[in-house]
C-alpha cells in the first residue's frame, strides 16, 4: 500500500463537528508499508521497519490503538466473525512524517481482511465479494480521512474531510524526493496552530476550492506548471512548529527542485524534480547536505492498496 503526498491542502472553517472543511489533491507515491494477516486465537499487530528502510517503529502502536487493528475489527464487524487475526506490518513509509502511513497500512488490512473472512472466497471465479471495493473505502471513512484514497490510490480530489474522492485525471508520471525529519509532528496540533495563526492575523478561513493550475498541470502532464502550483495551507502551522524545516525547505530548491510543500501536516518535506535524473541528483545533494534524517525518492501516481 503507498504513501501520499498532498498536491494541494487546502483547509477552510472549523465545522459543527470539530473537523475543517478541506480540499485536498492526493496523489499516491511509490513508498509502500507491507501488511500480511493470518488466522491467530487473538488480534494481535506486529511492526518492524523494511529491510532496506531506516523507517523507526518504536512509537507505533502494537495494541487496539493502531489503526490496522481497528480497521480489522470494523472489517469483522461488518462481516459477522470475530477478528481473531495476526497483523504483521513492515514499514517503508515515514511514521508519523505526513504520508499517511498509518493510513495505508489501515487500507491494507481492511483488504487483507475482507478475502481472509470472505466466507465466499472459495466461490467461483467471478463471484463478486462479501465487500468491493467501495464498500471497503466506506468502511475506511469511518477510520480516518486518509484511509479512503489509500485504497483508491492514484491521484485524486478529496473533499468534505477529504473522504468525499473523485479521481483527478493524471497525465504522465512525476517523480519527487522526500526529506524525512527526526521525529513527528502531531496532525491536531498542526491543526490547531493553523487556526491559532488565523486567529491571531484576524483572517477567516475561506471555503477551499480545488485549483485550476493544479487540476490543468496533472492533466497535461506539466511537471513545471505543477511544481508552480503545489500549495498547503498547513505549512505556516507545520513551520511554526518546526522552524527547522524551512531551511530543509530552502535547501532542496537551491539543488534545483521545481516545486516544494510539507506533506500534509509534516514534518516530511516533497521536492517534485523534472526528470527521474533530476530527482537523483536532488536525492543525492539534498543526503550530503545533511538537513534530513534519510532522503527518499519515489515517483506517481501508483495504485492504491491490493492483495497479493
Amino acid at each position: 500500500m503507498p504513501a501520499k503526498v498532498n498536491l494541494q491542502l487546502g483547509v477552510g472553517p472549523i465545522r459543527d463537528d470539530g473537523y475543517h472543511d478541506l480540499v485536498n489533491v492526493f496523489h499516491a507515491v511509490s513508498l509502500f508499508d507491507e501488511v500480511t494477516v493470518e488466522p491467530a486465537p487473538e488480534l494481535e499487530v506486529r511492526v518492524q521497519a523494511a529491510p532496506y528502510s531506516r523507517v523507526r517503529v518504536d512509537g507505533v502502536p502494537v495494541d487496539g490503538d493502531n489503526l490496522a487493528a481497528k480497521a480489522a475489527g470494523i472489517v469483522a464487524a461488518r462481516l459477522g466473525v470475530e477478528p481473531r487475526v495476526a497483523i504483521r506490518i513492515r514499514k517503508a513509509i515515514p511514521v508519523a512524517g505526513g504520508m499517511a502511513g498509518g493510513s495505508a497500512d489501515a487500507a491494507a488490512t481492511l483488504i487483507a481482511c475482507a478475502r481472509l473472512w470472505d466466507d465466499r472466497s472459495q466461490a467461483v471465479a467471478g463471484d463478486q465479494p462479501a465487500l468491493t471495493r467501495d464498500d471497503l473505502m466506506e468502511l475506511g471513512a469511518e477510520l480516518g480521512s486518509d484511509v479512503p484514497f489509500a485504497v483508491l490510490g492514484g491521484t485524486a480530489v478529496g473533499v468534505g474531510r477529504g473522504e468525499r474522492l473523485t479521481p483527478a485525471l493524471t497525465r504522465g508520471t512525476f517523480h519527487w524526493v522526500f526529506a524525512t525529519a527526526d521525529g513527528g509532528l502531531s496532525t491536531p496540533a498542526v491543526y490547531a496552530e493553523c487556526d491559532r495563526i488565523r486567529a491571531e492575523m484576524g483572517e477567516a478561513a475561506a471555503p477551499p476550492r480545488v485549483s485550476e493550475g493544479l487540476m490543468t498541470a496533472l492533466a497535461t502532464g506539466d511537471v513545471q506548471g505543477l511544481g508552480a502550483a503545489l500549495t498547503n495551507d498547513l505549512q505556516e502551522a507545520a513551520l511554526s512548529l518546526r522552524p527547522s524545516l524551512a531551511e530543509v525547505l530552502d535547501t532542496g530548491l537551491g539543488f534545483g527542485a521545481i516545486g516544494a510543500l510539507v506533506s500534509g501536516s509534516g514534518p516530511t518535506c516533497a521536492f517534485l524534480a523534472e526528470t527521474e535524473a533530476e530527482a537523483v541528483e536532488l536525492a543525492e545533494s539534498m543526503d550530503g547536505a545533511g538537513v534530513a534524517e534519510q532522503v527518499l525518492r519515489a515517483h506517481g501516481p501508483v495504485p492504491g492498496a491490493a492483495a497479493l
